[in-house]
């Protein structure tokens, strides 16, 4: 008899619109999903409702892990920005409001937490970081980037991938700039990006990278190792 896979919320990501749907959507990456379960963890996408902080950690309570995934940007507010620069995209309040929510209550918790691309950048502007809105145009973006990343031993990171380089595959325009409280940088790109952040501070296991594990997961042992390991930290 096989034991139960560990639940892992991952909050949906809105949509204007889907193939298979008629109306605006609710969806998780499909690449995403199907890391976290050849990992051995049921996913479970979340409904991103805009509540106290209380009531959102009511609802992940039944969970055994979380992952906060890609998606569009955060709106600059949130992070102390007084202008919006032209290249911000897809930015929905209550998706703010809900995934800094499960930020904080995850890590107050000391729950489980993987957090990608966005999801890293969720988690700086929770713990008071900044971002950069745009890194500068297409001449030094990381839109479509398959690069290696150097990881700093010690870190949960190096732990999960048992590597010092990664091949990471990166989707984002924007990158952490001012570090959140108790923050720090366990993984870089050859310009300098932050593409990992640590938590010295975590009481539970955390491990957030800027690129896209779940691109090549299902070939590379490396990316597969983070979703691997989220489980694995999930398990009673």
């Amino acid at each position: 008899m096989t034991s139960a896979r560990p639940l892992i919320a991952i909050p949906a990501r809105f949509s204007a619109s889907a193939s298979a749907l008629r109306y605006a959507a609710e969806v998780n990456a499909r690449a995403v999903v199907e890391a976290v379960w050849r990992a051995g963890g049921e996913p479970v996408t979340v409904h991103p409702h805009a509540a106290p902080d209380a009531a959102v950690a009511d609802r992940l309570a039944r969970f055994d892990g979380i992952l906060l995934p890609g998606g569009g940007d955060l709106a600059p507010h949130r992070y102390g920005a007084r202008h919006t620069h032209g290249s911000v995209y897809d930015v929905d309040e209550d998706q703010d409001f809900f995934d800094l929510a499960v930020a904080r209550v995850a890590l107050a918790h000391g729950w489980p937490l993987l957090a990608i691309c966005r999801g890293m950048q969720v988690v700086n502007v929770a713990l008071g970081g900044t971002l950069l809105q745009d890194m500068g145009g297409p001449a030094h973006e990381h839109r479509h980037v398959v690069h290696p990343v150097s990881v700093a031993a010690g870190s949960v990171l190096a732990g999960a991938t048992g590597a010092g380089k990664v091949e990471a595959s990166c989707y984002h325009h924007q990158r952490v700039d001012a570090l959140g409280a108790g923050l720090s940088v366990t993984a870089t790109a050859a310009d300098g990006t932050p593409e990992g952040l640590g938590l010295t501070t975590a009481t539970g296991w955390f491990a957030a990278v800027q690129w896209h594990p779940e691109d090549t997961a299902e070939r590379d042992p490396a990316n597969q190792s983070l979703f691997d390991a989220l489980v694995q930290a999930s398990r009673p």
